[in-house]
C-alpha cells in the first residue's frame, strides 16, 4: 500500500539549501520560487524544503532517518566535504550505535538532522 515517505523540511534560504544538498549527491527535482517551495532527490530518496526565512537553526527540531546500504562508505564520502564537526552545519562520522544500526549524522545549515544508517 505504501510506497515512499517525502519529509518536509524548513529552509531560510532555498538557494542555500540547494547547494548545501547538492554537494551531499542530492539533485533538484523541482524548483517553484514563487511558492517556495523546493524537491531534492537522490536514488529513491525525496526532500521537500518550504521557504521559512525566520527559522532557527540553532532550535531546529526536524530530522529524518535515511536507510542506505553502507554508512561507513557514505561516511568515507561525506568526510571529503571537509564540513565541521561542531556547530551548524556539522557532520559527524558514521560509527555502530547500541540499537544495532552504524550510522551517521549531517545537520544542514537550517539546523536539521540527516541520519544516515544501515542495520548491523
Amino acid at each position: 500500500m505504501f510506497q515512499s515517505a517525502c519529509p518536509i523540511f524548513p529552509s531560510s534560504d532555498l538557494e542555500r539549501t540547494k547547494e548545501f544538498y547538492s554537494k551531499l549527491g542530492f539533485m533538484v527535482g523541482s524548483e517553484y520560487p514563487e511558492e517556495g517551495y523546493l524537491i531534492l532527490y537522490q536514488d529513491k530518496i525525496e526532500l521537500h524544503f518550504f521557504k521559512h526565512p525566520e527559522n532557527v537553526a540553532e532550535t531546529s527540531d526536524h530530522g529524518v532517518f535515511l536507510r542506505v546500504e553502507d554508512a561507513n562508505v557514505l561516511s568515507k564520502t561525506y568526510e571529503t566535504l571537509n564540513l565541521p564537526q561542531d556547530g551548524i552545519p556539522r557532520f559527524i562520522a558514521a560509527e555502530d550505535k547500541p540499537w544495532g544500526v552504524c550510522e551517521l549524522n549531517i545537520i544542514d545549515p537550517d539546523g536539521t538532522l540527516l541520519r544516515f544508517g544501515h542495520i548491523l
